[in-house]
């Protein structure tokens, strides 16, 4: 069984890769996402390389391989399956459940998760609109766009999070911009780089990089 290191690399790689349009993981960027050191990158590198997890190519980055690819959706699974259910089944804030989830995925049998997704009723989503992997290792991405593209008056339903930090969760949470809510664009202001927005009577302006952070579907 992998440790909880090379989890947690593998689960970075597979994240930054999927951010950046599906190049490769630079070093640095690793190290950032981590807090560790390139040199300390490199040689988890090695690590992972040697057990056929990932390919290194020197000044262009990490790709992982089938079977890290295999691992960091079985990885994802545990985590968004455990936010889910801190959520749904104990009633934890969204903001709060991510470190809660980080410190637990580790730990859980692949028997639990597949009990904890019947018992949730084998969900599509966590609670941020992050898929699901299903326990096959298939992932259907959610349809859906920013709100930066959306029209002036268009109507929209908020399916998913990409910035998931407790301050912008909680931030989302004052505005009423949850999983699921109803709104209105009254605004998309590219000169000015901010969009408006109308949910339950309250309007919130927001700029445009946070707004990009929000997706969303027509209604």
């Amino acid at each position: 069984m992998p440790s909880l290191t090379v989890e947690n690399y593998i689960k970075t790689i597979y994240q930054l890769s999927v951010d950046s349009g599906g190049r490769s993981a630079t070093t640095g960027k690793i190290a950032g996402s981590l807090g560790v050191l390139p040199g300390t990158v490199t040689s988890m590198l090695k690590t992972l390389s040697d057990n056929q997890l990932a390919t290194y190519t020197p000044y262009e980055g990490v790709r992982l391989t089938e079977s890290g690819q295999r691992l960091a959706l079985k990885i994802l699974r545990r985590h968004r399956l455990i936010e889910l259910f801190l959520v749904q089944s104990l009633g934890m804030p969204w903001d709060e459940v991510h470190e809660e989830a980080e410190n637990m995925e580790h730990a859980v049998s692949d028997k639990l998760i597949s009990r904890l997704e019947k018992y949730l009723g084998y969900p599509q989503v966590d609670p941020h609109g992050d898929p699901i992997p299903r326990e096959d290792g298939s992932l259907e991405m959610p349809q859906g766009r920013s709100l930066v593209g959306c029209a002036q008056g268009e109507r929209f339903c908020l399916i998913r999070v990409l910035d998931q930090s407790p301050e912008f969760l909680r931030y989302l949470s004052k505005t009423g911009l949850a999983l699921g809510a109803e709104g209105t664009i009254r605004r998309n202001h590219l000169e000015a780089g901010v969009v408006t927005v109308e949910v339950d009577g309250t309007e919130t302006t927001m700029g445009r990089e946070a707004a990009s952070k929000i997706f969303v579907t027509p209604l």
